[in-house]
């Protein structure tokens, strides 16, 4: 695709502080509790290929990398890294969760088709997505809103990524500008996958 993305995504940062959150099409759905499920993950959110409902609770024990992603912006190669440590520790227990917004700067305007098929046909994106949701402020998906609690950090922009243990703690939320294949981020997987 021919845009400025840096330029457009860095613009878009500034307006973005004067912009009202949206509220999110995707409304996440209590999920069964159960003895073997943290509540953090005790929650439903429809799939983005095919809007079927998927209980977070299938990820219960293992370590997640929960990110919220936008298609345009400077920060959208990143799917690329994300994928990769999505296929390379999978075996070992990590999965990527994939959440589009439109939060900041406008930039996931498309609807779940065009997000979908955007992600596999630009990145090969093959971890876990999710309908498109807000992640700020009042109307944060629970999820998200759980997440900024516990770590005291809000996402600020596309790409921002939250580690969770396997007992379902968050450990560490990255800015967008730590890149998926960071070292920083890279040890904390590795030490969250490590056996006990």
């Amino acid at each position: 695709m021919d845009r400025p993305i840096g330029r457009r995504c860095a613009l878009a940062r500034v307006a973005s502080t004067l912009a009202m959150p949206m509220a999110g099409s995707a409304r996440a759905q209590p999920a069964p509790g159960s003895a073997n499920c943290p509540a953090l993950l005790q929650h439903t959110f429809n799939r983005l290929q095919d809007d079927r409902p998927q209980p977070l609770c299938q990820y219960a024990g293992k370590v997640l990398l929960v990110v919220n992603t936008a298609s345009y912006c400077g920060f959208t190669s990143q799917y690329e890294g994300l994928e990769a440590l999505h296929a390379r520790y999978a075996p070992r227990g990590l999965v990527v969760l994939g959440f589009p917004s439109n939060d900041f700067g406008q930039q996931e305007p498309g609807d779940a088709k065009q997000i979908a098929d955007f992600c596999f046909n630009t990145y090969g994106v093959k971890f876990p997505m999710f309908a498109k949701s807000s992640v700020k402020g009042a109307q944060a998906n629970p999820l998200f809103a759980a997440l900024a609690r516990a770590t005291g950090q809000m996402p600020r922009w596309n790409f921002h990524k939250y580690l969770v243990d396997r007992q379902g703690r968050p450990v560490a939320s990255y800015v967008s500008e730590v890149t998926p294949l960071d070292t920083k981020l890279v040890a904390a997987i590795d030490q969250a996958l490590a056996p006990r």
